[in-house]
């Protein structure tokens, strides 16, 4: 959480209206050009781990926004998916997921999106989101609130974990550690309506806030799949936090964002929960 003299620091110092456009803006590069070449990706390589792809399409929204980023504010370091980072002297950090999604997209399924979060000394205070299959702009700024489009979104507030939709995904190291989200998905669905697994950490964490899922748990993740969807829980009334306990770290790779209603059977239920035993699944 910001501390209260954080907050009053950025208000005094920080043009966060601007700031907050410029992030809209550069979801908006990636969507105009994940639709353009949707179906039609030139070439697909591997980064070394089992399932973790890169695409011509990836590369190319990542320049474009990191062009138009350093255009528009060159003082603010820029922390990218697949260029890494570009450190300035300043307490703010874009961090820049181009294709949220890469196996979804490189597959033709249509699940997938561009994230822009901004960091104030390692705290979300800005993000935007396109899902350009949908034609949706998940936005939000530190005391604005959350919206799709112009429509204000506010979480979801089932009573009962057991009326509740959520969704996960599985980290990239799922195949070399017991800690891989297998045990918890297989418990939580036994408790819940259903789990989904969409493999979009930011557009999975759009849905939680805009109430389309009521819950959203996973580890392994990086800080430009988290920075953007954090804040934008947050804004729509959302709880962000690690699991199965302890405070949101943007670079712990674990969130849970849920609805207020459910933090606390979420959390007791992913705290009961042991890895299974890799021997099952290999």
């Amino acid at each position: 959480m910001l501390e209260l003299s954080d907050i009053e620091e950025l208000i005094n110092h920080i043009n966060l209206s601007r700031l907050y456009e410029i992030a809209k803006n550069s979801a908006q590069i990636g969507n105009e050009i994940l639709k353009i070449n949707y179906n039609k990706i030139q070439k697909i390589s591997s980064k070394g781990r089992k399932g973790d792809l890169v695409t011509n399409v990836d590369l190319e929204v990542e320049n474009k926004i990191k062009e138009y980023l350093l255009e528009e504010t060159p003082e603010i370091s820029i922390h990218a998916e697949e260029s890494g980072k570009l450190n300035k002297s300043s307490d703010l950090t874009w961090c820049i997921d181009p294709l949220d999604g890469t196996t979804n997209y490189s597959h033709g399924y249509p699940f997938f999106g561009t994230s822009i979060g901004l960091v104030y000394k390692n705290k979300p205070i800005i993000g935007a989101i396109s899902v350009p299959y949908l034609d949706e702009l998940y936005s939000a700024c530190l005391g604005m609130g959350s919206f799709c489009k112009d429509t204000k979104l506010k979480v979801s507030s089932p009573n009962n974990l057991s009326d509740s939709l959520l969704v996960t995904g599985f980290a990239y190291d799922r195949f070399e550690t017991e800690d891989n989200n297998y045990a918890e998905f297989c418990h939580l669905t036994h408790k819940t309506r259903g789990v989904r697994r969409g493999g979009a950490a930011a557009v999975d964490l759009a849905f939680v806030a805009a109430g389309k899922v009521d819950g959203y748990w996973e580890r392994g993740l990086e800080v430009w799949d988290l920075a953007a969807g954090a804040i934008i829980v947050k804004e729509a009334g959302g709880i962000i936090s690690n699991y199965p306990s302890g405070e949101f770290n943007l670079n712990s790779g674990r969130i849970l964002a849920c609805s207020p209603s459910l933090e606390n059977q979420l959390k007791n239920e992913l705290g009961k929960v042991s890895p299974f035993k890799k021997n099952l699944y290999t």
